[in-house]
């Protein structure tokens, strides 16, 4: 292809007049009838000779303005839509991209929203005063408990499909339970069954006893647990008596307060490039990342405890950024 030749000055002189009206390189490119690279480079020459380039701004203060309030008042709404409300409210005619650019200049960034368990009223007051109530208890105090959950991972909340090779199939879902504590992590229990009270109690026997024996030795400790059916059952009640341990109380609908849920997102981070092709892959990629976590990491955590009851205060029982 040969060289392309120069715009006559005429034509460079109405392709500003129109970028000027605010039309855009296509628009000015079709009718002037000549190509959109054409109308850059004018464009880009006529910049360079100038000590201000800046484009004329579709919008005014008071638009932007209007902006804000939208996006505020829609902040589940998508850039598109927000577009959308913006012209209808304004008149105006700009593009997704120049709502866009708009957000970021307001300070608004585009972010997965946070999910939260469903607190109603009687549950935050009920967190705001265990919060109140565990208040005064240090991070040494902290670091003797066993922050233990039953965990529920199901195969695409593990790996997101694009990780894994489409022709393998995985099963709907993979049970783990896990317990740790500022010493470090328990040990690990993938789960065939529903959990019941009767399997709740042989796997704290199986997995939770040695970790605590390895962990504490002849130690007092502290077991947290939520309030599940099988952690809150009669027989499991009987059972935490009959072997003296402790159990803390916990506020229901709370997982911002349980530091090993940071943790299993410490574990989904370190196995989410590794790419297994079958269920024991997927097993084994999981305890390997959760072996690997270090006694220092899970101190960290429960250090962090004292803030998050701050948290929950100020939020006078709110959910928590944790």
């Amino acid at each position: 292809m040969g060289k392309q030749r120069d715009l006559s000055t005429g034509i460079v002189a109405q392709i500003q007049a129109l970028r000027q009206q605010g039309l855009t390189q296509t628009k000015i490119a079709e009718q002037l009838g000549i190509s959109q690279s054409s109308v850059c480079k004018a464009l880009k020459k006529n910049c360079s000779k100038r000590t201000n380039c800046s484009s004329v701004r579709k919008t005014s203060a008071r638009d932007n303005k209007q902006l804000r309030k939208i996006a505020v008042s829609n902040r589940f709404t998508s850039t598109s839509e927000l577009t959308d409300l913006w012209n209808k409210q304004t008149g105006s005619d700009v593009s997704r991209s120049t709502t866009y650019r708009r957000l970021r200049e307001l300070g608004f960034k585009s972010r997965v929203p946070a999910v939260k368990p469903m607190l109603n009223k009687k549950q935050m007051e009920k967190r705001l005063k265990w919060a109140k109530e565990h208040g005064e208890w240090t991070a040494e105090d902290w670091q003797k408990v066993v922050f233990s959950p039953r965990v529920w991972r199901r195969g695409g909340e593990i790996y997101n499909h694009e990780y894994v090779k489409r022709s393998v199939k995985f099963p709907q879902s993979v049970m783990v339970w896990g317990c740790m504590s500022a010493r470090g992590v328990g040990k690990l229990c993938f789960l065939k069954k529903t959990v019941n009270a009767a399997v709740y109690q042989d796997v704290l026997e199986t997995f939770l006893i040695p970790t605590v024996e390895e962990q504490f030795g002849e130690e007092d400790f502290i077991f947290q647990q939520d309030l599940a059916p099988a952690h809150a059952a009669k027989s499991t009640k009987d059972w935490f008596t009959k072997k003296q341990l402790e159990v803390l109380a916990w506020p229901a609908n709370s997982p911002d307060l349980n530091v090993i849920e940071n943790l299993w997102a410490i574990v989904k981070r370190k196995i989410r490039d590794r790419k297994p092709t079958t269920l024991d892959q997927l097993k084994q990629n999981i305890a390997t990342a959760w072996e690997a976590v270090s006694a220092e990491t899970c101190d960290k955590l429960v250090k962090s405890m004292p803030r998050r009851l701050q948290a929950v205060i100020q939020a006078k029982g709110a959910a928590t950024k944790y």
